[in-house]
């Protein structure tokens, strides 16, 4: 008998998940968490991930606190997303920050990293920006890429922080090269700006390529867009209709107008006025203003579309009321007022309906 294997073998209870099943309370009455050390509680985040992986949250909490309270820092990062969650056991995210405290406080880098989301986001806990900084800076200087672009972000925005756009750059260069793909979009769009770094459209169109191939939608869209004519990236049409669609298949309402403008006018990609006028609604519909005073032109006009004053008259109505430059939003005006002509009391009276409702489920109001 090998006494030493058998030692080995008792650390390890062999029918964990039956004894997960019976609950915290169970076990102790049997006397085995006084037995519980380093090795039995890395036993029980183990077992707790194999029933989590099995879809079995209840049990899989029972035995991530049985780790947790031995200090096991990963068991008690996943014991407080379990709280956050509501998975295992109720809902609770004063529970869920305890244990992410515990875990952060160890050095835990996830729970670092998480303990700062929420204080970041403040949906689940008071906002507070100083606290969301400290919790990045911990995990961030462990390496945590997700952290680092987060800290970066503070210090680009100045909250919990001094602004500061070089130190943004240097967390965001951290991040982007360990291939995190929206440190890298955001350390293009410093080069683009000229912000904590010089700005070098060649460096920008880097970083955003590292991005768009990774399929960060933002950076898609930029990248098309440098290759309309921007300094330090040849002018390419193909290369520009390439990227926005594929940021546009993702929803981009900005590269949606913007493919729908190249559909249009041939640049890229053959006119096509059908495809000109679908990629136009779709990022109308998002509410992408610009889009709208397109699509309501199409129709006052009858190009790509046939005319129709009363689409001509909602959309030019809903794009006035959004984000245009000053010239634009009277050009948008004028529009629906010059549609308004042509409807009947009647029809103006349903598409005016129309629109308050439109307002109504965008949470906007007409100007």
């Amino acid at each position: 008998m090998n006494t030493n294997d058998d030692n080995k073998a008792a650390l390890v209870p062999a029918p964990l998940s039956s004894l997960a099943r019976a609950g915290p309370a169970s076990l102790a009455a049997r006397g085995l968490r006084d037995l519980l050390d380093a090795d039995r509680a890395e036993a029980w985040f183990k077992e707790g991930n194999e029933l989590w992986r099995e879809r079995r949250p209840a049990e899989a909490a029972a035995c991530f606190r049985l780790a947790a309270e031995q200090g096991h820092a990963a068991a008690q990062y996943m014991l407080g997303d379990l709280y956050r969650q509501g998975q295992g056991v109720p809902q609770d995210y004063t529970q869920a920050v305890a244990w992410w405290r515990k875990a952060a406080e160890q050095g835990d880098a996830l729970a670092q990293c998480s303990l700062g989301f929420l204080y970041y986001d403040g949906k689940e806990v008071p906002q507070d920006y100083t606290q969301a900084a400290f919790w990045y800076r911990k995990a961030a200087e462990q390496g945590d890429a997700e952290a680092q672009h987060n800290l970066g972000v503070l210090y680009r925005d100045g909250q919990g922080v001094p602004q500061d756009y070089a130190q943004a750059a240097l967390w965001y260069r951290k991040a982007a090269e360990q291939g995190d793909a929206q440190a890298q979009y955001s350390l293009g769009d410093l080069y683009h700006r000229g912000q904590g770094v010089p700005q070098d459209y060649t460096q920008a169109a880097f970083w955003y390529r590292k991005a768009a191939e990774q399929g960060d939608a933002s950076a898609q869209y930029f990248l098309g867009s440098m290759y309309t004519g921007v300094r330090g990236v040849p002018r390419d049409y193909t290369q520009a209709a390439f990227w926005w669609r594929k940021a546009a298949e993702q929803g981009e309402p900005r590269a949606q107008r913007d493919l729908g403008v190249l559909y249009g006018n041939g640049q890229g990609v053959p006119r096509d006025y059908t495809q000109a006028a679908f990629w136009r609604r779709k990022a109308a519909e998002q509410g992408n203003a610009q889009a709208q005073l397109d699509l309501g032109t199409l129709y006052g006009n009858g190009q790509s579309v046939p005319q129709d004053y009363a689409e001509a008259y909602f959309w030019s109505d809903v794009a006035a009321a959004g984000e245009l430059y000053p010239p634009l939003t009277e050009l948008a005006a004028k529009h629906r007022d010059e549609a308004a002509s042509h409807l009947t009391p009647a029809d103006l009276a349903r598409v005016q309906e129309r629109v308050r409702q439109w307002f109504e489920v965008h949470q906007a109001k007409p100007q």
